[in-house]
């Protein structure tokens, strides 16, 4: 019989959702005579049975469009809002999956899409999903898609910036995104040559890096890159947090269904690095400036890169399905697409390696890294 294939977008936009979609589409119709039926606006879509046919027509000429045809949400399925109450609504989710005779259900996003895809699978839908996110932190796959193109707008911003920063004789500090990984802001840093690069996984000291851009000026460099990761922390922050979140390791391997919440920072969006703008100055007595990329980093035509691995991972999913595969996230290894068990994948971040070779690049090259 014709398998019915359903697929969501879910979490944050990301570039090359749209290549990802065509990519199970196409594949799915065209080689394996599979009806394709797109979930508008992820999990909740699902819950409110909004859903819409992904033919050829409605698959051609997206390959190149940011976003997502689909819509997305970062709605949960044990706790979503509805009529102003926060409710359960799994078992309308496996309703809808079923009324619409199902056979599997691609779920593509980051960690949080992982996580509810594994409810829906402990429910027994039958589950693939696909590794979205540009922060680069989905575990057991190489890369995921939407981080090469956050890759290349972040290091254009930086590019961009050397210019004036160079001209006013200033410190520019750069945000990017990553909260808790620091894929982008190294990425980025290296690539643009930034003076001095912050991630989550490196706590800094701030009269480090006042001594970094102080020595520059001594040696007649009177301006400085800084890229930041949003997460990023000092050394008084990671002991704070440290000692509140000791516990953070057995939460983080409780059920799903735990109501247990992970601690976060207390910091509003942007509040950080203009602390340490403020702090810099103080120090250097050098005038600062701050820019925070934000959702740019989101937007926009996917890179080739992208396209390509969105395009390698979607087309290789339909091949799962026909052999109906479940239970797994498709995940990148070199030039191969590798199913691994959702169940390894939940509950984990892929954090930048202490002794990775992007690391030792830039101290290699005099970056300062707030330590």
């Amino acid at each position: 019989m014709r398998k019915h294939v359903g697929v969501l977008t879910a979490g944050g936009d990301s570039p090359g959702l749209n290549a990802v979609i065509r990519g199970i589409g196409k594949a799915a119709q065209e080689r394996y005579g599979m009806e394709v039926i797109g979930i508008r606006d992820g999990f909740r879509g699902l819950m409110e049975n909004r859903t819409m046919e992904l033919d050829g027509q409605t698959l051609s000429g997206i390959l190149t469009l940011g976003g997502t045809i689909l819509g997305t949400s970062r709605d949960k399925p044990h706790r979503m809002q509805v009529g102003g109450k926060l409710m359960d609504m799994t078992d309308a989710i496996v309703e809808n999956y079923h009324r619409n005779h199902l056979d599997v259900l691609v779920c593509i996003g980051g960690g949080g899409t992982q996580k509810n895809a594994y409810r829906l699978l402990q429910k027994g839908l039958n589950i693939i999903t696909l590794p979205k996110t540009i922060d680069n932190d989905v575990v057991l796959t190489d890369v995921s898609f939407g981080f090469n193109t956050a890759l290349g707008i972040a290091t254009e911003a930086i590019d961009r910036l050397h210019s004036t920063a160079h001209s006013h004789h200033r410190m520019i500090l750069v945000e990017t995104m990553g909260h808790k990984a620091g894929w982008l802001a190294l990425g980025a840093g290296v690539a643009g040559g930034a003076d001095v690069i912050l991630i989550p996984e490196i706590p800094y000291d701030v009269e480090k890096i006042a001594k970094a851009i102080l020595d520059r000026s001594h040696h007649g460099k009177h301006f400085s890159i800084i890229a930041v990761a949003e997460g990023a922390i000092s050394l008084a922050e990671a002991a704070a947090l440290a000692k509140t979140n000791k516990n953070k390791a057995a939460e983080k391997m409780s059920t799903p269904n735990s109501k247990t919440k992970l601690v976060k920072r207390n910091l509003l969006h942007g509040a950080h690095i203009l602390k340490l703008a403020k702090d810099l100055e103080a120090l250097t007595r050098l005038e600062s400036r701050v820019t925070i990329l934000g959702y740019q980093q989101r937007g926009g035509t996917p890179s080739a890169d992208d396209r390509i691995l969105a395009t390698r991972l979607g087309s290789e999913c339909a091949t799962l399905i026909h052999e109906k595969a479940s239970g797994v996230m498709l995940a990148a290894r070199g030039d191969k697409a590798v199913p691994v068990a959702l169940k390894d994948v939940v509950g984990k971040i892929k954090t930048v390696p202490l002794n990775h070779s992007w690391i030792e690049s830039a101290r290699r090259v005099g970056t300062s890294l707030g330590d």
